[in-house]
């Protein structure tokens, strides 16, 4: 598991995971992070629930998950 991932990696394995993911209940979004000195994946879960079967990585870019519960139109 790399989580030194360049932005262009994780940019393609955050499209891949964004379309496994498109018609699940509870992930909110699919986005990009810093972390360290590389980029992980960054799933926005509506609960804690929602991240059973989210996978650690995708081609070798960490994922990670981040409950900001429901998500609301202003």
């Amino acid at each position: 598991m790399g989580c030194m991932s360049d932005r262009t990696a994780a940019s393609a394995a955050k499209r891949l995971l964004a379309s496994r993911l498109a018609a699940r209940p509870g992930i909110a979004a699919v986005g990009l992070a810093r972390q360290d000195a590389g980029y992980v994946v960054r799933v926005d879960l509506t609960d804690a629930g929602a991240g059973a079967g989210v996978p650690q990585d995708v081609d070798g870019v960490r994922v990670v998950t981040h409950v900001i519960g429901a998500v609301r139109p202003l």
